[in-house]
């Protein structure tokens, strides 16, 4: 049950009396540092504009079917796990979760496809298949991605990046990994197959980034899905946020929905609670923030109290780029096709060239194309296929008025589907909706509709990436893909448990609380 907006918090005595921590969105890494502090002892508020949780990872339902809005690839399930154990509980308990094979189809625009997977001799025999002289080549690779994995990952992807020494003091292991490269440059280093580098660096673009100018310290994903394996949830990623906001209410905290907020309110330099939408204010002694981190500072901190995160330096970074997401149902079923295939169009550096830097709207273009119901019918009426189709394109810089080219566009991708992986797709289709661009903007409070938030490029990485601990504030933080360490399921899971190195402890604030902070609704301002 999700605490309505009107609700008077009935709690007893001793969780009134805990600190108050006010989490702003309920993203998955929203929620994942909701659970943790809970379990640091504050007292949890979690706000969510949206009348339901999950931020990008909303779940639709129409005629029957269900569709996940964003996340679908599950890579390191112990990180989820580790959220239950720190309720008492058992994330087996409450989410079914499946391992997917293969990870991902890649279908090239010839029509050969690569099935790449977690099976070692597997995979040595797809990449023999293709280009048997990078076989040696491919295995040095996913060594390369391992040593990034252990230092990128392990070390540093809960660490905060407080200080330019911070930084400093990892240089000489990025450098050594050649952290200076970018996806691409890695890939081409060791394997000499045009279409086997582009299956050693497509992943980068599921966290917002152009392998071509990505840092080379993301080929960890290699090795990450070779560790723990692809799955998906039973019911659907929604079934993880149903889990988690239950894990929140387990610990005394609430998730109110139909609450966007408008303001962080400030006192003496610190973070002092919100304001909402609806003009009610809501106290508190930290405040977590969710929300996309270039909104964060250039809508809700107001002006007067950011010295590093200006409008002009806002507006100056470089973002992501955005989704195309076309979510549809079908009355009958294509067992053919894999629960996630990347279906790629007749270009790849071009293409990534006209959305990365052009911001253009090109013609073509390369799709993931997401079928739960290949591993969960139920998601659909019997007989049915649940799909969304997902394709990059610009953010909103690229002028694109998607009121007019959204359905041109679905048209094109329709068109391309059919006439590929889904035979007879237009007769087919029962149910359908669109995601654009001015979406991610408009609903999600994305900057420009970036999907990713800021583009994961070395200098807009660790340190240089907004901070956890604000720069701006005492007791502003911040989760999520806008942040360290970034984007991507582990990266926000991550983010929230950076939270445990940065926040005080909810007995460390209790002692010296100002009493006026005591997180209840005051008068509207």
């Amino acid at each position: 049950m999700f605490t309505p907006a009107a609700a008077v918090d009935s709690a007893g005595p001793l969780l009134k009396d805990r600190p108050h921590a006010i989490v702003i969105g309920s993203g998955f890494g929203g929620l994942a540092a909701a659970v943790r502090l809970g379990a640091r002892g504050y007292r949890v508020t979690v706000l969510e504009k949206l009348d339901a949780p999950g931020g990008r990872a909303y779940v639709h339902r129409q005629d029957g079917f269900t569709f996940d809005a964003g996340p679908t690839v599950i890579t390191a399930p112990f990180m989820f796990e580790e959220l239950w154990a720190l309720c008492g509980r058992r994330m087996a308990d409450d989410i079914d979760l499946r391992p997917v094979a293969p990870f991902y189809r890649i279908r090239f625009d010839d029509g050969e496809s690569f099935d790449y997977s977690g099976d070692a001799a597997a995979m040595r025999a797809e990449v023999a298949r293709f280009a048997p002289g990078d076989v040696a080549g491919y295995e040095r690779f996913l060594k390369a991605s391992e040593a990034i994995f252990k230092v990128g990952f392990e070390e540093l992807g809960d660490q905060p990046f407080d200080s330019w020494t911070d930084m400093a003091r990892v240089l000489p292991a990025l450098l050594k990994l050649e952290g200076y490269r970018t996806v691409w440059t890695l890939a081409c280093k060791h394997v000499k197959d045009a279409r086997l580098r582009v299956v050693l660096t497509f992943q980068s673009l599921l966290v917002g980034g152009n392998p071509f100018s990505t840092t080379s310290v993301y080929c960890l994903i290699a090795f990450l899905e070779r560790r723990w394996g692809v799955h998906f949830p039973m019911g659907g990623t929604g079934s993880l946020v149903k889990g988690l906001v239950s894990l929140i209410e387990g610990q005394g905290g609430s998730v109110r929905c139909n609450c966007g907020v408008a303001q962080i309110t400030v006192a003496n330099g610190a973070a002092s609670g919100v304001r909402l939408d609806n003009g009610e204010t809501v106290a508190a002694d930290v405040v977590v923030s969710n929300a996309d981190s270039a909104w964060t500072y250039r809508h809700l901190v107001p002006a007067e109290h950011r010295h590093r995160w200006t409008d002009a330096r806002i507006e100056k970074a470089r973002y992501s780029m955005s989704l195309f997401v076309w979510y549809f149902g079908t009355k009958r079923q294509y067992p053919d096709v894999a629960h996630h295939t990347i279906a790629l169009g007749p270009r790849y550096r071009e293409l990534l060239t006209d959305i990365f830097d052009r911001k253009l709207l090109a013609d073509d273009f390369s799709l993931y194309l997401h079928r739960p119901t290949a591993t969960d019918p139920s998601l659909a009426p019997a007989g049915c296929d649940a799909f969304y189709v997902l394709s990059p394109v610009p953010h909103l810089q690229s002028g694109t008025d998607w009121a007019a080219h959204a359905e041109p566009y679905r048209l094109a991708i329709q068109q391309r589907l059919q006439a590929t992986l889904l035979p007879g797709l237009a007769d087919e289709i029962v149910t359908s909706r669109l995601l654009t661009p001015q979406d991610f903007q408009d609903r999600l409070s994305s900057f420009r509709g970036a999907a990713f938030s800021l583009e994961p490029v070395l200098t807009q990485s660790a340190w240089f990436r907004p901070h956890n601990r604000s720069e701006e504030l005492d007791r502003l933080y911040l989760v999520g893909a806008g942040t360290h360490p970034g984007a991507g399921l582990p990266g926000v899971l991550s983010s929230a448990r950076v939270l445990d190195s940065v926040v005080p402890h909810a007995d460390q604030l209790a002692a010296s609380r100002d009493p006026t902070r005591d997180g209840v609704r005051v008068a509207p301002a």
